[in-house]
């Protein structure tokens, strides 16, 4: 999509490349597997699944699943966590559901702040690149006049310079110097450069 891979490029040429030494590709929901664990991710919500290595069918009543703001635990009653820690970043606990599905606890979390990549789920596990994140699609007529106006702007800027001509920028800076060229004839702009 334009939309994204324009701001992504121009977010990491504003804010500088991120380390990646010792980060984890993302799996294809954007997520990781982990040994215990495996999430995938949008902008929005998070889902997090858990399996239980159990030879009996793990029941409702058989799971401890504890969810706080900026904490997680999910285990089975009288075992020890199967996940226990700091979030990497704050939930919305109301918005927070968990259900059964093939012996695995899955938690849907709604992020509080809806404009970040999560890079693990627990702090302290090893994180994904979250720079190579492949966001879901959006249309343009999703987003707020404001917004839309100023990607449809960096979008005609996009093709402009991919097709080598000038940008919207560079075309605001010519009809201005054309004005002002117009405005005084009397002097002479042969010698000028221009750049």
């Amino acid at each position: 999509n334009d939309f994204i891979s324009l701001v992504s490029s121009g977010i990491n040429a504003e804010y500088g490349e991120e380390s990646e030494k010792g980060k984890l590709e993302p799996n294809t929901g954007n997520g990781a597997n982990y040994e215990n664990y495996s999430f995938t991710q949008t902008l929005e919500e998070l889902e997090v699944r858990v399996p239980f290595n159990v030879n009996f069918k793990v029941k409702s009543r058989d799971c401890k699943v504890d969810i706080k703001e900026k904490a997680l635990c999910v285990g089975l009653k009288g075992h020890d966590p199967v996940i226990k820690g700091e979030l990497y970043a704050k939930i919305l606990t109301d918005e927070a559901l968990w259900h059964l599905e093939d012996n695995a606890v899955v938690l849907t979390l709604e992020k509080f702040n809806k404009v970040e990549w999560w890079g693990t789920i627990i702090k302290g596990d090893q994180e994904i690149s979250t720079k190579k994140v492949q966001p879901e699609n959006s249309k343009l007529a999703d987003l707020d006049g404001e917004t839309r106006s100023m990607v449809e702007k960096m979008m005609y800027d996009q093709r402009q310079k991919a097709a080598g001509k000038p940008t919207s920028d560079d075309e605001k800076k010519a009809e201005t110097m054309k004005r002002f060229m117009d405005q005084h004839p009397e002097m002479d702009f042969s010698k000028c450069k221009w750049g």
